[in-house]
């Protein structure tokens, strides 16, 4: 098993902790263990059960109290169709593991999260990718997918919103998708880890070998939690998942497990919270992009990523490098996603990181310009 370098992840772990305005994060703001306290009505109890708890490994398979929040976030909620672990980069690969096998086909997409293909191609699976067109707002045809499906296919992989353009199929396109899929008796794994903060569909609800995976990072803004689930109606497959736990993460321990139920229990208050710092970023983004003719962008309905097109004859890699070595800004470069001249920007950040951080980039593009 020979991995290919993870790109977006090296890049991050390389840079983030050495910039002024972190511009690149996907998550949305992080909370603070005050933030979530306060939160909390009965701070007595609270503070007893954390107090009082033993630091064992808790429930293997989770708490059925956090398998409840969970299952709050769909349509469906059958606790049989939920399986817990490391966060939702864990349950892709607990998933592909568990259904792929060396000869098997797959098709996803690119630009996206690489794990979706990368992963695949370690194990021995043929993989085709669909190239996104920024000109077609990120969005591809029906028929993209059906032309690469071949005899030995066996799943088609997403991530949507997708990472790093933050676009979504629309409910028509997802229809047809999920008939292909029924047609040719394909899974369709979908990593919705930016789904959630409007009121877009899950995969899981609506196909019944729909494989929805997800956790806390992102729109729950809780990344050191390191909770994770997939969720589909595919019962067995649940259960295979679970033993294949056993290889690898056993519990996720009970601490995280109680302080991913607070959050949970009070998800509605954490996505307004979220939603706000979406909205006022997208808006001065809006602005931004008006007074700025080096840079372009497809600013997407949901998710808390967008792509920025620049229009500077510099790699993007090199680019983001002298940004972030001259002022500070961070970005990761389109190159981790094999598509240059763009650059991953995070929606939801600090407002004011945000603000501070564009203004110091418009004026870096304007010193190093041509236009």
């Amino acid at each position: 098993m020979k991995l290919l370098n993870f790109e977006t992840e090296s890049w991050m772990t390389l840079h983030e902790n050495n910039c002024l305005y972190n511009l690149a994060d996907s998550c949305a703001k992080a909370l603070t263990f005050k933030e979530l306290y306060d939160f909390v009505d009965d701070k007595v109890q609270f503070q007893n059960h954390l107090l009082e708890t033993t630091l064992d490994y808790g429930p293997i398979e989770g708490s059925q109290r956090l398998k409840e929040g969970i299952l709050q976030l769909y349509q469906r909620s059958n606790i049989d169709e939920l399986a817990i672990c490391h966060g939702g980069i864990n349950g892709n690969e607990l998933v592909l593991m568990t259904l792929l096998d060396r000869g098997d086909h797959i098709i996803s997409l690119t630009p996206t999260y690489q794990q979706l293909y990368s992963f695949p191609e370690s194990i021995g699976v043929d993989v085709d990718l669909i190239q996104l067109q920024e000109e077609k707002q990120w969005i591809p045809d029906i028929e993209e997918f059906s032309s690469l499906i071949k005899e030995n296919t066996k799943m088609i992989c997403l991530n949507l919103p997708n990472n790093p353009t933050g676009t979504v199929l629309s409910d028509d396109l997802l229809e047809k998708l999920v008939e292909l899929c029924r047609a040719y008796h394909l899974y369709l794994l979908v990593d919705e880890a930016y789904r959630g903060l409007y009121h877009e569909v899950s995969i899981s609800d609506i196909y019944e070998k729909g494989i929805s995976t997800s956790g806390l990072s992102k729109i729950l803004s809780t990344a050191g939690l390191r909770i994770g689930w997939i969720k589909t109606q595919d019962t067995e497959l649940i259960r295979l998942i679970n033993e294949r736990r056993d290889y690898s993460i056993i519990s996720a321990g009970p601490l995280n497990d109680y302080l991913a139920c607070i959050v949970l229990e009070h998800y509605q208050e954490i996505l307004k919270r979220n939603r706000n710092i979406l909205e006022t970023n997208k808006k001065y983004l809006e602005k931004w992009l008006k007074d700025n003719p080096y840079v372009s962008c497809v600013i997407p309905q949901y998710g808390t990523i967008c792509f920025l097109k620049y229009y500077l004859p510099i790699p993007s890699k090199l680019l983001a490098q002298r940004l972030q070595d001259e002022t500070g800004v961070f970005f990761v470069p389109g190159a981790c996603f094999d598509c240059e001249y763009h650059l991953r920007f995070g929606l939801a950040n600090d407002p004011k990181t945000v603000e501070k951080g564009l203004t110091v980039f418009k004026k870096w593009l304007e010193k190093n310009g041509t236009l």
